[in-house]
């Protein structure tokens, strides 16, 4: 696609290029009156031609697919796998006899594989997957049902690229370094990862998708803790007068920046995943999130608050079990956060409709209508009236009231 627009324009100024010829071959055929108001158009010719390329190389994407921005974005995150399977049909019938009205759905899934077989050639082998035969079909089918279209790509954790590029990545000992959950990291201190992700980001906007979602936009958790035992190439940000902490924030923001720009012309809105308690905190010590700074640069930013992810905090000692508390409690911080911002992005936080075994030992506490409900009651009565629920295995409880307050 972006191959035949550069062919466009290379054709356009060569043919303007002639018109400015043959206009010079006039001027000189006719007589000494008109020669100067000739030169003068030639000028204003010449001068068009040098501004003409860098104008139309800015080019603005347009999807033969339609969708409209919902009142307000209720979402379900979808796999690869459900979109492309038979879970597919469960997804959109649950979303047509409810409130949802939107799917998040992998582009590029959290071990670093596309979830389908794009025309492009990608730069590695073995990356691109067949979870999706037919990803434009996929999207026609939402495009018909109104169901608002966002595409999610993990960007940093990628176990796929790291074992491809260990350049790229964080290594111990000449290995290549595995978290507890046996996933790998690329550094975001390195723009060859930048670039290869947002080239993937460009061809999931070329299919159609309204919005790009980028999720795991870090370090790994606890790098704090590890990042004088790793070894890795810290590229532009060596020198940088910055101490260790400052450093990964500024790499991180400025990866979403420089995506926010690269996208300007597909027409999409661009979203980021973040912990929710970076908005408690000036800056993460670790992973390199900067809550205000990333809002700065994006339409939408999704804070992943799912109760079960909190240790205690804002007064709760079991903040799994108090659900509507703690959103209640955070979405009170973002609120004043966001609005100390001059252009403050849509706030859309991504809710929990999962149980957490890890955290008992005995039974474990169920999440349920009453639970799902009253998450989405809490961020409601906060003025937040998107949201997005997870669920890994895209199982949703049924019989849930996504807008409780109506």
């Amino acid at each position: 696609m972006r191959k035949y627009i550069k062919w466009s324009v290379s054709m356009m100024v060569a043919m303007l290029l002639l018109v400015a010829i043959t206009t010079t071959v006039s001027a000189e055929e006719e007589g000494e009156d008109t020669l100067q108001a000739q030169a003068h158009k030639k000028k204003e010719t010449e001068l068009f031609i040098h501004e003409l390329p860098e104008a139309l190389a800015r080019f603005s994407f347009v999807s033969d697919l339609q969708f409209e921005y919902p009142d307000a974005v209720r979402g379900i995150y979808v796999t690869g796998h459900s979109a492309g399977g038979s879970r597919f049909e469960e997804l959109l019938d649950l979303i047509d006899s409810t409130d949802l009205n939107a799917m998040v759905i992998d582009i590029k899934e959290d071990h670093g594989y596309l979830t389908y077989k794009p025309e492009e050639e990608l730069p590695y082998d073995g990356v691109a997957q067949n979870f999706m035969s037919d990803p434009k079909a996929v999207l026609k089918t939402l495009e018909e049902k109104g169901i608002y279209p966002i595409a999610r790509v993990v960007v940093f954790k990628d176990s796929v690229l790291a074992k491809a590029r260990p350049d790229l990545s964080f290594t111990k000992n000449g290995e290549v370094w595995e978290n507890g959950k046996e996933e790998s990291f690329v550094s975001p201190f390195q723009k060859e990862v930048w670039e290869y992700n947002v080239e993937i980001a460009k061809m999931a906007a070329e299919l159609g998708f309204k919005e790009i979602q980028f999720d795991y936009v870090r370090f790994p958790e606890g790098f704090e803790k590890r990042d004088k035992e790793l070894e890795y190439d810290q590229g532009d940000y060596k020198d940088i007068e910055l101490d260790e902490v400052k450093k990964r924030v500024e790499a991180v923001t400025d990866f979403v920046a420089y995506a926010k720009k690269e996208l300007e012309s597909y027409n999409v809105d661009v979203s980021v995943d973040i912990f929710g308690y970076a908005a408690t905190l000036e800056e993460t010590p670790g992973i390199g999130q900067n809550f205000s700074r990333i809002a700065d640069n994006v339409d939408v930013i999704s804070s992943m608050i799912y109760p079960s992810h909190w240790t205690p905090y804002f007064g709760i000692d079991k903040p799994d079990q108090e659900p509507y508390k703690l959103v209640n409690e955070y979405a009170k911080v973002e609120n004043e956060v966001l609005g100390a911002l001059d252009n403050p992005p849509v706030s859309r936080p991504w809710i929990q409709d999962f149980e957490a075994p890890w955290l008992y030992s005995g039974p474990t506490f169920q999440y349920g209508v009453e639970e799902v409900e009253a998450q989405i009651k809490a961020l409601n009565e906060n003025g937040i009236d998107e949201f997005l629920i997870w669920n890994a295995g895209n199982s949703y409880t049924e019989g849930v009231d996504y807008t409780p307050l109506d």
